[in-house]
């Protein structure tokens, strides 16, 4: 997600340092200690502007969430939106989430959602795709034993390579719903800026919830 500069961004984020990480390797390990309670651990991957972590820290008190945004702007919007709420059970990243095994120890994730990735449609970059083989590795090796993965996206060819990989890893799949918003899950559904504009259009919005056979 690209959005124009703001030039009070980074200063924004420099100025919590108690909600925002911005070298995440050096937090590896301790986690918990960033938060008031020792709790569960979920991550999203490409946070965006918050509105789904945001709103899943509202409504779960019980577990720990993290927002990881590699850009500095939609990032900092983030953390405005969330500082109002002072909620306890959130902590925002600003990092290149390539590489997760950096900031991460061995099963410290319980869930991980992965909410409208960059398709990246062209065949030379299906490398850069978050379902590609290359990130599911490294998301088993951060996330704990039987833990989960959770996408949602509006892009029915990423939807389907996504399925496609996932089957490949060896995941085993907990539900697939073509069309969330009309149907049972949706009444739990905690919605991200893209899928409510989508959604809004009559688009339908594809989900699937596996965990890894480990």
């Amino acid at each position: 997600m690209r959005v124009k500069h703001k030039k009070w961004a980074e200063p924004l984020m420099a100025a919590h340092p108690e909600k925002m990480v911005l070298d995440p390797a050096t937090v590896k390990g301790h986690w918990q200690d960033r938060f008031e309670k020792e709790q569960p651990i979920q991550l999203e991957v490409g946070m965006g502007k918050g509105q789904f972590i945001i709103g899943m820290a509202k409504k779960h008190p019980e577990i720990n969430f993290i927002g990881l945004e590699i850009e500095k702007t939609v990032a900092a919007i983030a953390l405005k939106k969330a500082l109002p709420e002072e909620l306890p059970n959130l902590q925002f990243i600003c990092a290149d989430g390539a590489e997760l095994t950096d900031f991460f120890m061995d099963h410290q994730i319980d869930k991980l959602f992965l909410n409208f990735s960059d398709p990246w449609p062209k065949k030379r970059h299906t490398k850069r795709r978050l379902t590609y083989h290359t990130f599911l590795r490294g998301y088993e090796k951060v996330v704990r034993p039987q833990g989960s993965l959770e996408l949602k996206t509006d892009n029915m060819g990423f939807f389907e390579f996504s399925l496609m990989s996932l089957n490949n890893y060896g995941m085993k799949f907990d539900g697939i719903w073509l069309d969330l918003h009309h149907s049972d899950e949706n009444a739990n559904n905690v919605e991200t800026e893209y899928e409510h504009k989508f959604s809004e259009l009559g688009q339908p919005i594809y989900k699937v919830s596996a965990h890894f056979d480990n």
